[in-house]
C-alpha cells in the first residue's frame, strides 16, 4: 500500500530526502491531493519545476510513473484507449478462411482493447496506484480537455463498445500547464490548484546549491542575483529554476568560479534561447558583470 503524508512537514521532509526543496505552497497541495484523493492542476511559467515535482512524488510515494506528454492534435486513440486493428482483421481473416461468422461484437472485446496512459492507470491492479503526470495540458486542444473531464472527475474511462472502467484504488493524478492558454472551467472545477512561481532568492540558492555541488558559493550567489534580475528584463522566454541550474553546471564545466571571471560570458546561452533573448541578456550581464568588479 501506499505511504500516504502525515502531515505537510512529512511532505516537505520526504522530498528532500530525494534532493528535492519544496516550498510550504506546494508541500501544501501535494499532502491534499494526495490525501483527498483529487487530481492536481499545477501551473506556472516554464521552467519553475512542475514537471520536476511531479516526477518526484512518484519517487517519494514508490509509485510507478506514468507521463502523458500533451501537444496539439493529441486525441483519445493516443491517451486514453485504442483498438488493436491489425489483430481485428487478422481475426476476419482467420475466420473467413475456416468459413465461420464472425460479428462486429466478437472484434470488440477486451482482447482487442489495448491501454493507452489514463485507460492503464484506470485498470492498474498494481500495490501501489500510479502517478499519472499529464503534462503541460494547455498544449492539447480544446476538445481534448472534455475527454478528460470523466477520468478526472470520477477516475473512469468509458469504452462504448465495452461499457465504463472504474478504477479500484484512483491514479494520483498531476497536470502541469504554462498558461499558453485557458484552460476551461469545467477542467478546473475537478482539480486542485496550485501556482509555482519563481524561488525566492534564499531557496533558488539553496536548490542551485543541491543540484550544482561544483559551483563555488560566489558563483552560486551572483548567478542566481543575476538570473532573479533577468527575469524582469523584456525576454520572449524569462529564465526558470531549469535554465539556473543548466547555466550554473556550464560555467562550472567552463572552470568558471565568479561571475567576474572573463569566461562567464561564455555559457549565457544557457539562459537566454532565442537571438533577440541573447542580445539582451548579454547587454544585461556586462552591466552586471561590470558592477561586481567593481564592487
Amino acid at each position: 500500500m501506499i505511504e500516504a503524508f502525515t502531515d505537510v512537514a512529512d511532505v516537505v521532509r520526504r522530498f528532500d530526502e530525494h534532493d528535492h526543496l519544496l516550498d510550504v505552497g506546494s508541500a501544501t497541495a501535494f499532502y491534499l491531493a494526495t490525501t483527498l484523493g483529487r487530481p492536481l492542476l499545477l501551473e506556472g511559467e516554464p521552467g519553475v519545476g512542475k514537471t520536476t515535482a511531479a516526477k518526484t512524488l512518484a519517487a517519494v510515494l514508490g509509485a510507478p510513473l506514468v507521463r502523458l506528454q500533451c501537444y496539439e492534435g493529441l486525441t483519445a486513440n493516443e491517451a486514453l484507449y485504442d483498438w488493436n486493428y491489425q489483430r481485428q482483421l487478422l481475426s476476419i481473416r482467420l475466420a473467413e478462411s475456416r468459413g465461420t461468422d464472425i460479428s462486429e461484437a466478437d472484434l470488440f472485446t477486451d482482447d482487442f482493447l489495448i491501454d493507452r496512459p489514463i485507460l492503464h492507470c484506470v485498470r492498474y491492479r498494481g500495490e501501489i496506484p500510479p502517478v499519472l503526470l499529464i503534462d503541460e495540458i494547455d498544449r492539447a486542444d480544446d476538445e481534448f480537455e472534455a475527454l478528460l473531464l470523466e477520468f478526472l472527475g470520477e477516475a473512469a474511462v468509458t469504452v462504448p463498445e465495452l461499457g465504463t472502467f472504474v478504477a479500484q484504488t484512483p491514479p494520483i493524478v498531476v497536470l502541469t500547464s504554462n498558461r499558453s492558454r485557458d484552460l476551461h472551467d469545467a477542467l478546473r472545477r475537478r482539480c486542485l490548484y496550485h501556482w509555482i512561481d519563481f524561488p525566492e532568492p534564499a531557496r533558488a540558492v539553496a536548490i542551485v546549491r543541491r543540484t550544482v555541488p561544483g559551483a563555488t558559493a560566489a558563483l552560486i550567489d551572483q548567478a542566481t542575483r543575476f538570473v532573479s534580475q533577468a527575469r524582469g528584463l523584456d525576454l520572449d522566454k524569462p529564465p526558470g529554476i531549469s535554465e539556473t541550474i543548466d547555466w550554473l553546471a556550464a560555467l562550472v564545466a567552463l572552470g568558471v568560479a565568479d561571475l567576474v571571471a572573463d569566461e562567464a560570458s561564455a555559457g549565457l546561452s544557457a539562459l537566454a534561447k532565442t537571438p533577440d533573448d541573447r542580445i539582451v541578456v548579454h547587454e544585461a550581464f556586462t552591466e552586471f558583470a561590470g558592477g561586481l568588479s567593481t564592487a
